[in-house]
């Protein structure tokens, strides 16, 4: 698989968005048109479109499955879920719940867990592996009226003991909410909150932009010190972009963003951020305006 692979999905119209006009088109399995209320029209094209009728197990099998399966073989690997506060991306990391025993409704994190352990099974008593995992996100996720929550990172690094020790990392990230401040209608706290995760989106946003601006093999800054959050990602990121610069089969490392997107008008704005935003990830992604 390529180094990148950047998706997009589109969830179903939710219970308080019943008879909003929707705006966005089908065009194929890679392709859609997103259509604002001036009929001014965006077409996108990523590696694959999760349109609102997708199962849980068709995203896990396209973007994640790959991902995992390398991990074993000590290729890192990052999942991230970006978008809208509300446009399911918790629903697509974690499922229903955490807990969630429906596999149909299972997330990407514990079908991860459960292909990690079935593909170390599968290799037999030979090599030896040693998991460890920490998530912390959940314990200090700050959730208001707005629903705005902290990010999410569940990181997984599975040494394997066989003379040699190689490690590979997976790391899981439920971004927060991108939409603007002053929609959410947050205070206090949790405005203040809200501000910061802004920040760190912003910054992730301009370490993106850096690595993807063709400039690599100048002196250039790449701000990963900007924010916690692309201190984290600094490797992934890192490994992905020279990987994918150069053009090489496979890598040290293995990137999946997946845009998650309301399909309502009324959400327009913020999904044409989140879209654009995933555009830029990769760098090939198309996006035309048509007048």
């Amino acid at each position: 698989m390529a180094n990148i692979r950047v998706c997009a999905r589109l969830r179903p119209a939710n219970s308080k968005e019943d008879g909003e006009a929707l705006c966005f088109t089908r065009s194929d399995s890679q392709c859609f048109t997103l259509q604002d209320e001036k009929d001014e029209q965006y077409m996108f094209s990523f590696d694959k479109v999760f349109y609102e009728d997708s199962e849980q197990a068709d995203v896990y099998e396209f973007l994640a499955r790959p991902i995992v399966t390398d991990a074993v073989k000590a290729i890192n690997g990052t999942i991230i879920t970006y978008g809208q506060t509300g446009a399911g991306k918790t629903y697509t990391m974690e499922g229903a719940g955490i807990l969630e025993t429906d596999n149909h409704k299972k997330g990407l994190l514990p079908r991860v867990v459960d292909e990690l352990f079935e593909a170390i099974n599968f290799c037999g008593e030979t090599p030896a592996y040693k998991i460890k995992l920490s998530m912390n996100g959940i314990a200090n996720r700050a959730v208001g009226e707005t629903r705005i929550p902290l990010s999410i990172s569940s990181q997984f690094s599975l040494s394997s003991l066989n003379f040699v020790v190689s490690i590979g990392k997976l790391v899981l990230v439920d971004l927060a909410g991108s939409e603007k401040v002053e929609k959410t209608g947050a205070e206090g706290r949790v405005l203040e909150e809200a501000k910061t995760i802004n920040k760190s989106l912003s910054a992730l946003g301009n370490v993106i932009n850096a690595l993807t601006s063709g400039q690599q093999g100048k002196a250039n800054h790449i701000p990963f010190r900007d924010s916690k959050l692309t201190r984290i990602l600094q490797d992934a990121l890192v490994s992905t972009i020279v990987s994918f610069e150069l053009h090489l089969e496979g890598g040290s490392s293995q990137t999946a963003l997946l845009c998650c997107c309301s399909p309502c008008l009324c959400n327009f704005s913020e999904s044409l951020s989140t879209l654009r935003f995933g555009a830029r990830y990769n760098g090939i992604s198309l996006i035309c305006v048509l007048n």
